[in-house]
């Protein structure tokens, strides 16, 4: 009987790595050519690792949780053929669901001085490090390799893209451990310290401890990124939204004859246009390595989808020339991607500013994070009624929301940003001014 060592394939350009999310099938079991074996995420997406060969499974060589490399073994296939092979898989792998739209710091080369492309791309392989003055950047799980080994990874030259530290690093750093004595007591070696044991509840308490796996880690490692890099403001002002709720409430039984759902977010993402083109530094980005302003004459807008697996971004490309109805299809469409982990990595792709929406859960406003390389993300929060005195002494009411902007200090100053969303809210409460800004 012979054996396949069957090896993690190239999974997409620019991935040298991925995290093990977890095995479709266990040693013993019986498994046909093309059959998923493993979900496996990259930077980029979460993609099911299709049997190369019909056969048995022996051995599964990593664990859900591990990260493993392009072209290391996965596991152990028994076949009917005669002697070992080694081979990768024969296709490529078919993309189930996405990594957060951010996780792009795994460009494979430095930016070059260029305009940006009409398509979406920036040109410049998405690649921005930090300022000088930061500290040392790495995601959670190197970090926390280091911290297990034992490593001070603040005194680690990283050797990944914009300088992070890699697991490779840490393994270099570490001098392949810590030193012990014959007691099995670990010491302290040159340049480390000894880690601590695992935090103990009070006696009698109980705890429950899941690994940081998946999106989940994608997405706190983006967010991480993000507030390592920019510096993030946020200011807040309230709508009155009367006028656009009587105006979607006209156009909502229309649209849904037409088979279409109409929310308040496709407006709110035309008066973001608007106003983007009145104030195109929220509708850019900051290419550090280049030491240029990449601004954007394009117009991709992502909303913040929550799903079971966390928060993800699709992206609607080109909305400047995509009408109300036709927006909110799109949004309809991607949404239920994203809750049945169907989105492609392309879906996510491109986009120059997100708007997340709050509103639809409660909430009178919050302080969200950028999408890095964003400079800027709105958020939208839930309608309420407000009661006021007339002239005539009778009781009126309005509808208001509440709306924030949280900006790059790096690039936007708190005056323009004030600026943006007063003409932002003068859209919203005035649509006849909003119809005449849209092509």
């Amino acid at each position: 009987m012979a054996t396949l060592e069957f090896k993690l394939p190239d999974i997409g350009e620019g991935v040298t790595e991925g995290e093990m999310v977890q095995w479709l099938v266990k040693a013993g079991d019986s498994v046909n050519q093309d059959q998923p074996l493993a979900e496996v995420m990259t930077d980029k997406a979460t993609v099911e690792i299709p049997s190369p060969t019909k056969g048995t499974v022996k051995e599964l060589k990593v664990k859900p949780g591990d990260v493993i490399k392009v072209g290391a073994t996965m596991l152990v296939i028994e076949t009917g053929g005669a002697g070992a092979t080694a081979v990768p898989a024969k296709e490529a792998p078919k993309t189930t669901a996405p990594a957060p739209q951010a996780a792009k710091t795994a460009a494979s080369t430095p930016a070059t001085k260029s305009a940006p492309p009409s398509n979406g791309s920036n040109g410049h392989n998405d690649v921005y490090p930090p300022v000088a003055a930061s500290h040392v950047l790495a995601s959670p799980g190197t970090r926390r390799l280091a911290r297990e080994s034992g490593v001070d990874i603040n005194n680690l030259k990283g050797s990944g893209p914009i300088g992070r530290v890699t697991r490779d690093d840490v393994a270099k750093g570490g001098g392949g451990g810590l030193e012990t004595h014959s007691s099995g007591t670990p010491t302290k070696a040159p340049g480390m310290s000894i880690p601590r044991a695992p935090y103990q509840g009070p006696q009698g308490a109980v705890e429950e401890r899941v690994p940081m796996r998946g999106i989940r880690r994608k997405i706190a490692e983006k967010m991480q990124l993000s507030k390592h890099i920019i510096p993030h403001f946020s200011l807040v002002d309230e709508a009155n939204v009367t006028s656009l709720v009587a105006l979607r409430e006209g156009l909502k039984v229309k649209a849904e004859k037409s088979g279409v759902k109409v929310t308040y977010l496709p407006f709110l993402m035309k008066a973001m246009i608007a106003t983007m083109r009145e104030f195109p530094k929220f509708n850019a980005s900051i290419d550090d390595a280049a030491e240029e302003i990449v601004y954007k004459k394009y117009f991709n807008l992502g909303f913040a989808a929550d799903t079971d697996n966390g928060l993800v971004v699709p992206v609607i490309k080109n909305a400047d020339q995509k009408s109300i109805l036709e927006i909110s299809r799109e949004i309809v469409e991607l949404s239920g991607k994203a809750r049945a982990n169907k989105l492609a990595p392309d879906d996510m792709k491109g986009g120059t500013i997100s708007i997340t929406n709050i509103g639809s859960i409660g909430g009178a406003f919050a302080t969200p994070i950028i999408n890095h390389p964003e400079v800027a993300i709105l958020g939208m929060y839930k309608i309420t009624d407000r009661l006021f005195l007339e002239k005539d002494g009778k009781v009126g009411s309005v509808k208001v929301m509440n709306l924030s902007i949280t900006a790059d200090h790096r690039l936007i100053d708190g005056a323009e940003a004030a600026r943006f969303l007063k003409a932002f809210i003068e859209r919203l409460e005035n649509p006849g001014v909003l119809m005449l800004d849209l092509v």
